[in-house]
């Protein structure tokens, strides 16, 4: 039974522009939904989204989704692959290099659907996929706009922002084991996404990721599994998409960064921005890193939308 099906059959609302879709990307297949735009009109830009580090569509996703579409847009949403609908395995395998080929992947997909102008394409990324569309709009001109929300910039000040100076180079040494423990033949090393204890071993050790995340998956996401493997946590301290920042003009970019983010660090994610070239716009939002999806959602949304709307919609004779 698909995730809509479903959902209708549970007595949950599903918007009647959206519909399930499913797409290979390299034998993988990635599973998401398409929400149309509304309006009517017979081609508009397609907006495509993924969640960030071990999050699930429905976690919220779906409501920036049909703002957008409300807004005149169709949407393309997903589930990173090993991650909620997705397949992929090992589950909880979350690595972003893979996950940016997915992303341009799902992009060529975006371009298929019906109702979606393949010249009029957007991005959207919140957190790790926020890192992500940084990084595919730097390298895919087929990108006409991109919004950042709360992303990660440079994972290495990212990692030791998260963990304490004395156990960074414990956390290298139980790294290297695993890889040492792979080579010979074991699974990977597996870790809690967050944990109610913020010294406890998990790979976002803060006490606002822990009540995102669980209430999250109690409210309205019971495919999230708070499990991924150990190596994900290396590979996000790895990661440098701010590297990539500087070249993303011309295509526009707007970053949104939360005031008080201890997840994804405020100041790290300005100091990213101001590499970037015009075309670009900040908006500072209230609260830290999870307010963007519940307490800020009205704003982040709004400020999105807009900017979409500017650049894909503006001069095809619709009044932004």
């Amino acid at each position: 039974m698909t995730s809509s099906v479903a959902d209708r059959a549970a007595g949950v609302a599903v918007p009647d522009q959206r519909r399930d879709v499913e797409f290979d990307a390299d034998g993988v297949t990635l599973r998401g939904w398409y929400y149309r735009a509304a309006g009517g009109a017979p081609r508009a830009p397609v907006v495509v989204m993924c969640h960030g580090f071990a999050a699930v569509k429905e976690m919220y996703l779906d409501r920036y989704a049909e703002v957008f579409a409300a807004g005149g847009l169709n949407v393309l949403v997903y589930d990173n692959r090993n991650l909620g609908a997705s397949d992929g395995a090992p589950r909880g395998e979350i690595d972003p290099q893979r996950q940016i080929v997915d992303f341009r992947t799902a992009i060529t997909f975006a371009e298929t659907l019906p109702g979606a102008d393949p010249d009029r394409i957007g991005i959207w990324g919140s957190s790790y996929s926020g890192a992500h569309v940084l990084v595919v709009a730097a390298t895919d001109r087929r990108v006409k706009a991109v919004t950042s929300q709360v992303p990660v910039v440079d994972g290495d000040a990212n990692f030791r922002q998260l963990v304490r100076a004395d156990f960074v180079d414990g956390a290298r040494a139980e790294f290297d084991a695993d890889r040492r423990a792979r080579f010979a033949g074991a699974d990977p090393v597996m870790i809690d996404v967050v944990n109610a204890d913020p010294l406890a071993p998990s790979a976002l050790p803060t006490p606002d990721s822990y009540e995102w995340f669980i209430g999250t998956h109690e409210l309205r996401a019971p495919s999230f599994v708070n499990s991924c493997t150990l190596r994900s946590v290396e590979r996000f301290s790895e990661y440098q998409p701010g590297a990539y920042i500087r070249l993303i003009a011309p295509t526009p970019l707007l970053m949104c960064v939360a005031r008080n983010d201890v997840l994804t660090p405020t100041r790290i994610a300005l100091d990213g921005f101001a590499s970037a070239r015009e075309p670009k716009k900040l908006v500072v939002l209230p609260g830290g890193h999870f307010d963007a999806y519940v307490k800020g959602f009205d704003i982040s949304a709004g400020v999105q939308l807009d900017w979409f709307r500017r650049h894909l919609l503006a001069g095809a004779g619709v009044e932004v």
